[in-house]
Formats: structure tokens, sequence, C-alpha cells
């Protein structure tokens, strides 16, 4: 029994336009920090051009796993490449951690040897950021709860924004005051935010890899719901994992009444079906058998 309907799921061609528009205009960024940043000597400038340059890599795994998903499967991959999707949302998590440790590395640097920076500078460039990064997330905003590839692309880009408010922050203050160990202290809090919101990600991601429940679904629930349906006696031997950041499947037994009618079996399987969907259980493999009896029917 299967359903390939994809109501809930990211439009292709918006998200396409998202992709393209959001790497383009980080990677003018990066060239814009890197530049000032070797025109001014300011290592936190360059750091941070860095680590959004890591971002662009993220929003291109994210675009290449988007594109991999629509790959018709084949005789070798009967899911197609679905699965990238949730690997690729992995390492983008990987990605950011690795990328917030290099920065708390340097912060923590920064508060021991406090380094002058050019606080006017470092605030306008870092404004600049601000405006890139949260056009490029909003890009992202409607569909970050539908996939986490795409949930992971709007949190690096909201981090980067983020960072750069900080940065903006501290570099006005240090423009004024000079007290330059405020651009580490101001890292180190945006720092513990990011992986506050990460942590969600890497574990979802991490949990799907290895085939587990997606997040949203219990058992317990796909059972109870199951048994609501007229002639559904129960539901047993259920399996439930995601073929993607978007679609679930499930394998099950599931008992219904005996004496039922060929047309009522048929409404049993569309009740299943309908019921399904609201999990996003769009592939489902059910074996059915009778209560009290020998015969197993599969369908």
């Amino acid at each position: 029994m299967h359903d390939h309907a994809h109501s809930h799921s990211p439009v292709p061609g918006q998200l396409n336009r998202a992709f393209l528009i959001g790497i383009g205009l980080n990677l003018l960024f990066v060239t814009v920090e890197a530049a000032a940043g070797i025109a001014t000597g300011s290592l936190a400038l360059l750091s941070d051009a860095s680590h959004n340059l890591s971002d662009v890599a993220s929003l291109g795994l994210s675009m290449v796993a988007f594109r991999l998903a629509r790959i018709p499967p084949s005789s070798r991959y009967t899911y197609g490449y679905r699965k990238s999707t949730i690997l690729i949302s992995l390492l983008n998590a990987v990605i950011l951690l690795v990328a917030v440790g290099a920065i708390g590395y340097e912060a923590v640097r920064r508060l021991q040897n406090p380094v002058p920076l050019q606080g006017g500078t470092v605030a306008i460039v870092a404004g600049v950021g601000i405006a890139v990064n949260t056009v490029s997330a909003l890009l992202f905003l409607k569909d970050k709860d539908k996939d986490l590839n795409i949930k992971g692309a709007y949190l690096h880009l909201v981090a980067d924004a983020l960072v750069s408010l900080g940065t903006v922050v501290a570099g006005l203050l240090m423009l004024y005051t000079h007290w330059y160990w405020l651009d580490a202290a101001v890292s180190i809090v945006v720092m513990a935010v990011i992986v506050y919101s990460t942590w969600g990600l890497m574990t979802d991601s991490l949990r799907l890899s290895m085939d587990g429940v997606p997040g949203g679904i219990t058992v317990e629930a796909v059972q109870e719901r199951a048994r609501e349906i007229p002639g559904v006696v129960d539901l047993h031997h259920i399996h439930i994992w995601a073929v993607s950041t978007t679609e679930n499947a499930l394998t099950a037994h599931v008992t219904i009444a005996p004496g039922l009618s060929g047309d009522e079996v048929t409404r049993v399987k569309h009740d299943l079906k309908h019921m399904l969907e609201s999990f996003s259980i769009i592939h489902a493999t059910l074996e059915t058998e009778y209560n009290h009896a020998d015969e197993d029917v599969g369908f």
C-alpha cells in the first residue's frame, strides 16, 4: 500500500531558487568580509569569513541532497537516493558544531590576550553580515519544519546572523570603550546559543540515520490510531523508519476482524492508508491476518 502525494513537501522550484540565492549572497559576503579582514588586519573578520565559507559549503550540500532525493529509484537503490538527505543533514550538523568549536577556541584565546581591533570597521562589515544572513534565512523560514536539511540550512544562517549581531555590538562598544575582550565574550555567548539550537538537529539526524523512529511518531500512537479503525483488531510487529527527511516507511502485521467482505477489507485498507498519511508514512507494507484464523493475506 503506497501513497506518493507530497502535499507537505517543500516546492522544488522555490527551494532550488532559495539555495542558489543563499549561496550567491553568502559567497559575495565572504569575499567582502575576507577582503576587509585583510585590509584592516582583523582576525575576527577573517575567522568569521572562514566560518561563513563553511556555511556556503553546507548550503551547497543541502542543495545536493535535495536534488539527489528526486532521483527515481533503481534496481540497486529501490528507494532512490532519498537517504542521502538524512546523511547530509547529519554532516551539516557536524560541520556547524566543528565551526562553533573553532570559534570557541579563538574566543578563549582572545579572552586571555585581547587584540586591538578597528571597532567601527568591524561593526559595519558585521552589519552587512546581519542583512545578508537574515535575508538568506528568510528564504528557508517557511519550509524549515518540513525537512531536516532545510532546517539545517536555516539554523546555519540564523547562527551567522547572531554571530554578526554580536560582532556589531562588540565592535561599537570597542569603538568607544576600547574593551577589546568584548569580542571574545560575545562570541562565547553566541556559541552557546548555536550549540543549543543545533543539538536537536544533530540528534534527530543521528537517530534517522540509524533507522530510528522519526520525531513526532511513536509506535504506540500508530497502534492506538489503527485500533480505532472499524474492522482493525490489532497492529503489531511494527517497524517505522525514515526513507528521507520528509518521507517515512512502515512494515507491520494488521489483524482484522473475521467475516469481512471484500469491499469491507478494501475499506479497512483505505482507512489505514489515510491514517498513516497523517504520520507522513507514505511507504507502508502491511501483512493482514484474520483474527482466530490461519489464513494470512498480504497487501
